[in-house]
């Protein structure tokens, strides 16, 4: 008699053999998938860093190419003066370095726009323009358009003449160094500073701890130093040029046209003018050394390559402004 109940997959002959065949097949699909994006992504990477490197070959071959014949040489100046900016050291001697040493430059402008920055990337430069001058036998001016202060002069001061519109603003040579004190608000909202230190100079400079009498004569000291050495590179760039006055070096600033007067510029003039009747050589080539697009993208993967690294804590730095 037919029970007319049909009977489950589960008990016909060899279910368990079929089971098997289907996830060792998905295992394997999973597998093949898995290897397919591996080669998927190493692709990706070489394609990636042959880009970078055709980039980087493309541009000093245009280099090589364009720069035979006589020419300006430029080098811009531009923003905050500072290590990892557009206008670091690093940046910038780069720069100066490939300017002076092509044959076909007849002579190096400095194009400057900067309110300052550090006066350690201000001290690297200047340094590197006065040894590449006296190497390369080649003239050096500075340009600027509308600002010059501070490290920014500490840089120009380097240069054979300073051409300004008289507009500009230029000078501002003294050094700062700012911070803010909290610990009368802190008092009053009732909150307690709790630093541990070994060293007692260890939390100088702590905005949240006061500060003590010989740690503000011993920050004035360091200013007054750095001031010095800035005060001596000018008159050193400048020398008899310079009319010196008791409000030379007290960080005020003055327009292109009373640069000029008080000795810290030269004459009125834009980079074409310097070029075409000073330098005699109307072309005009940018050495300005700049991060493309592939650098970063390569400095992008190498950060998230050390994402989980630990950043120390940034030193403070005193500015020149």
């Amino acid at each position: 008699m037919n029970s007319g109940v049909k009977q489950s997959d589960s008990n016909a002959p060899g279910w368990e053999r079929s089971v098997l065949e289907k996830l060792a097949f998905a295992a394997l699909n999973e597998q093949r998938a898995a290897r397919r994006w591996r080669i998927f992504m190493r692709l990706c990477w070489l394609v990636f860093f042959g880009v970078l490197a055709w980039t980087l070959m493309a541009r000093e071959m245009a280099s090589s190419a364009t720069k035979s014949a006589p020419h300006t040489a430029v080098v811009e100046i531009k923003g905050e003066i500072a290590s990892g900016a557009d206008a670091s050291a690093e940046f910038v001697v780069a720069a100066l370095r490939s300017a002076f040493e092509d044959e076909g430059s007849r002579g190096v402008v400095l194009l400057i726009n900067s309110p300052g920055g550090s006066p350690v990337q201000a001290g690297i430069i200047n340094d590197e323009i006065v040894r590449l001058k006296s190497k390369h036998g080649k003239p050096v001016y500075a340009v600027v358009e509308e600002t010059c202060a501070s490290a920014a002069y500490y840089i120009a001061a380097a240069a054979d003449d300073i051409y300004v519109d008289k507009a500009s603003i230029v000078g501002s040579i003294g050094v700062l160094m700012d911070s803010f004190g909290f610990t009368g608000t802190m008092e009053k909202l009732g909150v307690e500073r709790r630093l541990l230190i070994a060293g007692e100079n260890k939390g100088f400079l702590d905005p949240f701890s006061p500060q003590t009498d010989k740690q503000r004569a011993f920050a004035q000291a360091m200013l007054n130093q750095i001031h010095q050495q800035f005060i001596a590179v000018v008159k050193a760039g400048r020398g008899d040029r310079l009319k010196t006055t008791d409000e030379t070096f007290s960080g005020l600033f003055w327009t292109g046209q009373q640069a000029i007067e008080i000795g810290l510029a030269d004459q009125l003039g834009s980079l074409d003018f310097v070029a075409r009747e000073v330098v005699k050589a109307e072309e005009i080539i940018d050495y300005t050394r700049r991060e493309n697009i592939a650098e970063r993208l390569a400095k992008r993967f190498g950060a998230a390559m050390g994402a989980g690294a630990v950043h120390a804590a940034r030193s403070f730095v005193p500015q020149v402004r």
